[in-house]
């Protein structure tokens, strides 16, 4: 694979792992956490907090991916934690998208 390839699936895989925390209600795509109806008898809902630590999990998943590409492809570079802070904010601006639909999107009801 050339290294034009391992990056766009690299930046690919970053927004759909950044997104993908907010467009299901199960854990990483495929767990499901509570089946039924809650207390109040609405249907359950993944809170903010289980979708964040989610979006951190998939954070280190799409970092590991890419690590091995880079691996694949030659020499691995070490990296400084500017690294980790660029690709951290970088991952929170690809999940822009979700959270609008998932939280801002006005929903009307009939």
């Amino acid at each position: 694979m050339d290294v034009t390839l391992s990056s766009w699936l690299v930046i690919a895989l970053a927004l759909a792992g950044a997104n993908l925390p907010f467009f299901n209600d199960r854990v990483l795509g495929l767990i499901p956490v509570k089946a039924g109806a809650g207390f109040d008898g609405r249907p359950w809902h993944k809170p903010l907090y289980l979708r964040l630590l989610e979006m951190v999990l998939l954070y280190f998943v799409v970092g590991a991916v890419g690590f091995a590409l880079e691996a694949q492809i030659g020499n691995v570079f070490p990296q400084t934690w500017e690294f980790y802070a660029i690709t951290g904010c970088l991952f929170v601006v690809l999940a822009f998208p979700g959270f609008v639909l998932r939280y801002l999107r006005k929903r009307h009801h009939s």
